[in-house]
């Protein structure tokens, strides 16, 4: 396995520029608060409901530091206090593609969490619309719960899925907010769980990725339509990295890049844990058959900083 640096180094090399980003105010040295909402791919276990102040679980899809806390702690650069309220199994709103179990918390209710708590700025939030960026990555279990319906014309559904979701950004806004990233929804496609159902199966869901990613894309233009005083705005499109470490998982160290080891697909007590005969945990893509492992979350974040920092 190549060492994480180097792994960093070629997929940035590879991808050159892998996201739509407008000119902006706000860098990644500026950001003093950090506000993220999503799924398992980007919660930590971290539950403001019982304080700003409540400590960091580590609950994590990825064996290791995910995303959020690779920006939060690798690539601090200005003491960026984060906040992450994400949800494991969120889906946009509950009401329109229920989650796996109703105690998730949806995007919407997330964003009431802040609502109610961060945006009067309490002691140790004390974020203003030009130090703050507001962060998303949601869309995964929306693609993924709805695939199979066939009540409905997935892609024409997702519309009403985008059109929800950018309530929640009129909503931010309304509060004060006036930076914000998003991520695309990456190719799970290719994650063991619809590999294993065979072709039709895997090229359906990459057509319905691409078709949600698209919508959400118009989406945020419409958004900045809507919102002239928005500062920082970025679109940062996962599948390119994604892609190029998965099509090249060989060169980039990754014993297997298709399947996962059953032994750890809940988690290992050390991020380079054996269990004979698979090889070491941090040499897998995928952890299990959705959730891709530490070291994919470290390249994305570390993508994330220097684009932010451009």
């Amino acid at each position: 396995m190549l060492p994480v640096s180097c792994l960093i180094a070629c997929v940035l090399f590879l991808l050159s520029c892998t996201t739509g980003k407008s000119a902006a105010k706000l860098t990644w040295a500026k950001t003093k608060f950090l506000v993220v909402f999503g799924d398992s791919y980007t919660t930590d276990g971290y539950n403001i409901s019982a304080g700003v102040d409540s400590p960091v679980p580590n609950f994590t899809s990825s064996n290791g530091k995910n995303w959020v806390q690779f920006l939060g702690d690798t690539y601090n650069v200005t003491d960026t206090n984060v906040f992450d309220l994400a949800s494991g199994g969120a889906t946009i709103d509950s009401a329109l593609v229920p989650p796996y179990l109703p105690t998730v918390l949806s995007v919407v209710d997330q964003v009431t969490q802040f609502r109610n708590i961060l945006a009067a700025r309490p002691s140790g939030a004390k974020w203003n619309s030009s130090n703050t960026l507001f962060a998303f990555w949601i869309g995964i279990n929306d693609v993924g719960n709805s695939f199979g319906w066939s009540n409905v014309t997935q892609s024409q559904f997702y519309s009403t899925l985008i059109e929800r979701y950018s309530t929640q950004l009129d909503d931010l806004h309304k509060h004060g907010a006036r930076s914000f990233l998003f991520l695309t929804v990456p190719p799970t496609d290719r994650a063991p769980l619809f590999l294993q159902q065979g072709r039709a199966v895997s090229s359906r869901m990459a057509s319905l990725i691409a078709s949600y990613n698209r919508q959400l894309t118009t989406m945020v233009r419409g958004f900045q339509a809507r919102h002239r005083d928005l500062d920082q705005v970025t679109v940062f499109d996962t599948q390119p990295i994604f892609n190029a470490l998965l099509d090249n998982a060989k060169t980039f160290g990754f014993l297997n890049a298709t399947g996962f080891c059953e032994a750890y697909q809940n988690g290992t007590p050390e991020v380079t844990t054996q269990i004979p005969p698979c090889g070491p945990v941090s040499s897998y893509f995928w952890l299990n058959s959705l959730h891709p492992l530490f070291t994919v979350h470290n390249i994305i974040a570390h993508a994330i900083s220097t684009t932010l920092s451009i």
